[in-house]
């Protein structure tokens, strides 16, 4: 190839390096002309072309910005002449500018050897709110996902249809060689070029950093010899179509320098002669691996909180079927007590409702929707104290190890909580090492920056972190992929209810941490737990208060407000065997009327979720304003989305469904010490 003709390549290639990347590049000269600029500049800053040639000077284009209100109030002239002094200096800069339309830009500018600089201009405004969308909008994500694989479509067909049209650029800057190289390495992109025997005649940096190679030391090299054998399997339809004359786009997964498995979308582009010849291929290569990693985290977000919606409906139905259940076969079993036959076929029956109680709360930690009671818990401690409980229970053959580093880990989290999560966890790890093997504890603090917490789908900070490992039987991919799913299982036929891990998922991202499991089949399971590390110290945790005896007093009357016939049925006997005179209401609505007709009443029972416009929460704070001196006690079997936020810091006792007569005891007790 002449001199001449690898210019050409080298014209094309840039042009075709510009366009295609999805950031703004623009050179300027040492006299600070405008030498060089791609589509995606003008995209990025609404730039009018007109203010685009050769030879355009910087301060038209700064002035342009001022007027438009870029850099915020000022005189436009001071605004000018400041930035035009900056640029002059041709120093290194990096910043990041928040434009008045609300889009975020990262700015790099490197210098150039001969005076001048280029400039790469990146939208980082979807990473600034990444973490927001996440947290405020699960809703739309399914959304937004179809609408961001739409736009990556239209900017491929966009980047394809440029590589042919724009080269007014390319042949600009080709009469500056070394300036086009420095421009080319600085891409954010691996640049190729292959001539039609598949050899290399010319690489970018990037390009050939993935491969641990110079430039210098693969040019001439064969394909094969630079990809490797199975890449080159991997790749061999690809090619075949590019040297037929297609435009392709290939995605593909490589390990990078430093040992790490990246995603990489490449495009290939043949380049034909005057009668259809094939000469070469051009290569663009993008790493997309940030990318796939946010779309994956965003599915599993989506999936995850449509289940979770899904089982917390079927958790408060069920919870209200099981008060009525509890509500009537624990006074039927009392009035028995002497009927041994009778109790016989009675407490089965009781044991059985308050294990679906059980599977409920574990339904409902999985949805997110349970309130918890967070507080700062020496997390090393409860540890250690779960592991003397396990060693009593677990089979002798399965070994305990801790790595215990004697100094406190404070954690925002609920204690009990964690506790139950840890025992699933544990019960897990003894069903995969049946014949015996090792069970290991660690706790830890981290610190994630901003990579690695986006990576964990949390926000940037300290962290207190559980291991549990095991070496037991391990996960295939496939397993992994549901295994935080609700009733999904792998031991069918050995009692699994498949809403271990379910209950400890939701429990984790409710505490705002993050679960990781690492699973190989045969190879065993790590599970990775992050907590909030707490600023308070750990707090000394007491027992539960003994159950307690309750009498009506004779000025007490109580307001009884529930929707559903035979909860309210139960709930009444209940209070009227306590001796309380009531009133009666079916929504909140009707029990607002009766607080405002009546002003005798003392106590009021209400239902947090009822058909209408007012919730019982509603309700009691509208009573506690209309009567200070009114106790009053919320029932919940799930509080739903941003009432659970308020439940939990609400002033009034919450009953949680099902409940039998002591719960109902201890919750009245609580609402006359307010």
């Amino acid at each position: 190839m002449s001199s001449e003709s690898f210019e050409a390549y080298c014209y094309d290639l840039l042009q075709a390096g510009l366009d295609h990347i999805d950031q703004g590049i623009t050179v300027f000269d040492k006299e600070l002309r405008l030498v060089g600029w791609n589509r995606r500049f003008l995209d990025l800053l609404d730039m009018p072309p007109r203010l685009a040639f050769r030879g355009s000077d910087f301060s038209n284009i700064i002035r342009y910005n001022a007027q438009r209100g870029e850099y915020g109030p000022g005189q436009i002239e001071e605004l000018v002449a400041g930035r035009v002094a900056l640029a002059k200096k041709f120093e290194p800069h990096k910043v990041e500018r928040v434009r008045p339309s609300g889009q975020t830009l990262s700015i790099r500018g490197e210098p150039l050897p001969e005076g001048g600089f280029v400039t790469v201009y990146t939208d980082v405004t979807e990473r600034r709110r990444y973490e927001r969308l996440i947290r405020e909008q699960n809703e739309e994500l399914e959304r937004r996902v179809e609408e961001r694989t739409l736009e990556l479509q239209k900017a491929h067909d966009e980047l394809l249809a440029a590589v042919n049209k724009q080269r007014e650029i390319a042949a600009a800057l080709r009469r500056n060689e070394p300036r086009q190289r420095l421009i080319i390495d600085s891409l954010p992109a691996g640049i190729s070029y292959w001539d039609r025997e598949l050899r290399c005649l010319f690489a970018n940096k990037r390009f050939a950093s993935v491969y641990n190679l110079t430039k210098g030391r693969i040019v001439g090299k064969r394909c094969r010899d630079v990809v490797g054998p199975e890449m080159m399997a991997a790749f061999a339809d690809a090619i075949e179509r590019a040297r037929s004359g297609q435009n392709v786009e290939h995605e593909h997964e490589a390990v990078n320098a430093e040992g790490r498995t990246i995603t990489v979308r490449t495009w290939l582009v043949p380049e034909t002669g005057d009668h259809g010849e094939l000469i070469g291929l051009f290569s663009l290569s993008l790493d997309i691996t940030r990318q796939r990693q946010a779309e994956t985290a965003t599915h599993q977000v989506a999936k995850m909180d449509a289940i979770g919606q899904l089982s917390s409906g079927i958790a408060h139905d069920f919870n209200n079927l099981l008060t009525v259940v509890l509500g009537n076969l624990i006074p039927l079993r009392d009035q028995l007590a002497g009927d041994a036959d009778q109790t016989e076929m009675l407490d089965p029956a009781i044991a059985a409702a308050r294990n679906g109680a059980k599977l409920t709360e574990r339904l409902l930690a999985f949805a997110r929707r349970q309130p918890l009671s967070p507080a700062p818990v020496d997390v090393e401690g409860l540890v250690s104290g779960m592991v003397r409980l396990f060693r009593r229970s677990l089979p002798r053959s399965i070994e305990i190890v801790t790595e215990i580093r004697g100094r406190p880990y404070p954690a925002l989290v609920d204690p009990h909580q964690l506790e139950s999560a840890l025992l699933n966890l544990a019960i897990n790890a003894r069903d995969a090492m049946p014949k015996g093997g090792e069970l290991r504890f660690e706790t830890t603090f981290v610190t994630l920056d901003q990579t690695e917490s986006e990576a964990s789908g949390v926000a940037p900070g300290e962290y207190v972190q559980i291991t549990v490992a095991d070496n037991g039987s391990g996960m295939d991919a496939e397993t992994r992929a549901h295994v935080f799913e609700p009733f999904f299982t792998t031991k069918q036929g050995e009692g699994g209810s498949g809403l271990g891990l379910s209950m400890v998922y939701g429990f984790v991202n409710q505490s705002q941490g993050a679960l990781r499991i690492e699973s190989d089949a045969g190879k065993g399971t790590s599970v990775v737990i992050l907590l909030p590390k707490s600023t308070e110290p750990a707090e000394q945790r007491t027992d539960s208060a003994p159950s307690r005896s309750m009498k009506a007093r004779d000025s007490d009357l109580v307001l009884l407000v529930e929707d559903d016939d035979r909860l309210r049925a139960v709930v009444r006997r209940q209070l009227t065997d306590l001796g309380f005179k009531l009133v009666e209401a079916r929504n909140a609505a009707e029990g607002l009327d009766l607080l405002e007709s009546v002003v005798d009443f003392t106590i009021v029972v209400a239902d947090i979720v009822m058909p209408g416009e007012l919730s019982g929460l509603d309700l009691a704070e509208r009573a506690r304003v209309m009567n200070p001196d009114l106790s009053i006690v919320l029932m919940t079997g799930y509080a739903g989305g941003e009432r659970l936020r308020d439940l939990e810091s609400s002033p009034f006792p919450v009953l949680r469904k099902p409940f039998d007569r002591d719960q109902f005891v201890e919750a009245l007790w609580a609402c006359r010490s307010q």
